[in-house]
């Protein structure tokens, strides 16, 4: 169980995808405007990222492994993703019409999120169990989340402050980003002594 709980907190805090790895980082700068739609995509990345690892992980090991065709893995990775993000495009579209329409483009953009095929890939390379790639998948879902969560209310704050004028708009954001980075790379030995 601690094995599991390690794994969970180190894809949100210590090795979040975002800010630690700067994997996803078109969606986080884009999304983050607003908090509703950092939310909206965060749950979106999550959503897909399980999912995409209950797929993947079974297709790698129980088809790819046995035909000696791993070396087709990212091919495969990509086109699970693909499908499972058109499936989101289409509740979405269907259930959460406003929510569809903020994200905009970034959502089928998702496909394209190297955190989404890192995460499924990193499984693999981690030599994860089942169970233990889903809890990994989970744990960096809900770390690209709060990334989003936290950067937006953070933006929110930077659009109401006034800046030098060589500093507004993207190099502002950006410096808050790495600002919001340091803060995660502090917990980086918290979690591995609560469980040692």
């Amino acid at each position: 169980m601690a094995k599991y709980i390690l794994i969970l907190m180190g894809g949100v805090l210590i090795n979040n995808y975002v800010l630690q790895q700067f994997l996803g980082i078109c969606p986080f700068l884009g999304v983050s405007k607003k908090t509703k739609e950092a939310s909206g995509m965060g749950l979106a990345v999550t959503f897909v990222m399980l999912f995409a690892t209950l797929a993947t992980w079974p297709i790698y090991n129980y088809i790819l492994i046995p035909l000696k065709l791993e070396y087709l893995q990212i091919i495969v990775f990509i086109l699970v993703i693909a499908a499972l993000v058109q499936f989101v495009e289409i509740i979405l579209k269907k259930f959460m019409p406003a929510l569809f329409k903020a994200l905009g483009v970034y959502l089928p953009l998702i496909t394209t999120n190297c955190a989404v095929l890192g995460v499924t890939l990193n499984n693999i390379s981690d030599g994860y169990t089942f169970v233990e790639s889903i809890v990994s998948s989970l744990g960096v879902g809900l770390g690209f989340l709060l990334a989003m969560v936290l950067f937006a209310g953070v933006r929110s704050r930077i659009e109401n402050c006034p800046a030098p004028k060589c500093f507004r708009g993207l190099p502002v954001t950006l410096i808050s980003a790495s600002i919001v980075a340091l803060a995660f790379y502090g917990f980086s030995g918290i979690v591995e002594n609560i469980f040692k």
